[in-house]
């Protein structure tokens, strides 16, 4: 029995694994053999959440060709599988393919296995020329968990922009859910970022890293699960492994109640 018959209280699972640069039927076969071994755990996960393009990794000058057209083959997967095992997955991100253009994306599926959230990443890293091999998305996303609880997403690099998150917060996401290719030798920015996202926002944020080395970058892991106070509830290695933790969904508002910074702002001066 899972954590869903106590609605304030959500059992996390994060799969931090390698990934296979362009190469997604292996990497299928892999994610899908470590999230069965996800819901065989004692307690059962509420909820999944993989890591950032984790069908094709960065191969960019391969993507046209790999990418998952209009994401079809990982969503049907993905929604059976939720469905069955009566939990949500925040399905990381996905190299997918919509006629000439691709876009790092994620889905979201509810207990039923219905989708319930589309997110495209929207900040595109230079430095890795993405903006050269993927289109951005266009607009941000919340979507609901247990009921009335809303969430936010955000991918990687969008991490590093707080207007993003703080507009998520302003339109009620009390988590915030990061899927991330975060590499070496970067680990104190992305420890960093995360909690201060966490810190500044009252909320939780759930952050899942891939690992190893794909011969172009060197992964480090340390996936988080970070409370409103900026405590960290769970967080990984730098080697594969299954992060979990449990969340208490009230501790948002009573963080919120006790230093009101939703009520301090000074938005007209924000200028």
């Amino acid at each position: 029995m899972t954590n869903l018959m106590n609605k304030d209280k959500l059992c996390i699972a994060l799969i931090q694994t390698p990934i296979q640069l362009g190469d997604p039927e292996a990497n299928v076969l892999h994610i899908r053999s470590l999230i069965e071994k996800a819901v065989g755990q004692t307690p059962k996960p509420d909820l999944l959440m993989l890591p950032e393009m984790w069908n094709t990794g960065y191969a960019l000058e391969q993507i046209q060709d790999i990418a998952d057209e209009r994401g079809e083959h990982s969503k049907g997967w993905l929604s059976s599988f939720a469905k069955e095992h009566h939990i949500f997955i925040v399905g990381g991100s996905i190299a997918e393919a919509n006629g000439d253009q691709v876009t790092n994306s994620m889905y979201v599926f509810d207990r039923q296995g219905d989708e319930i959230a589309k997110y495209s990443k929207i900040h595109l890293f230079c430095l890795m020329n993405e903006e050269k091999y993927l289109a951005p998305g266009q607009e941000l996303v919340t979507f609901p968990v247990n009921d009335d609880f809303k969430a936010g997403v955000s991918i990687c690099y969008d991490i590093r922009f707080p207007e993003m998150a703080r507009s998520l917060a302003l339109n009620g996401a009390k988590i915030l859910f990061v899927p991330a290719e975060w590499p070496h030798p970067r680990l104190h920015h992305w420890r960093t970022l995360l909690m201060a996202r966490a810190i500044e926002n009252q909320m939780y944020v759930v952050a899942c890293n891939t690992v190893g080395d794909n011969g172009e970058a060197s992964f480090f892991g340390h996936s988080m699960i970070i409370d409103p106070w900026g405590e960290i509830v769970a967080e990984g290695g730098e080697g594969e492994e299954i992060v979990t933790g449990e969340i208490s969904l009230s501790l948002v508002d009573e963080v919120r109640s006790r230093i009101p910074i939703f009520q301090d702002r000074r938005p007209d001066l924000y200028k």
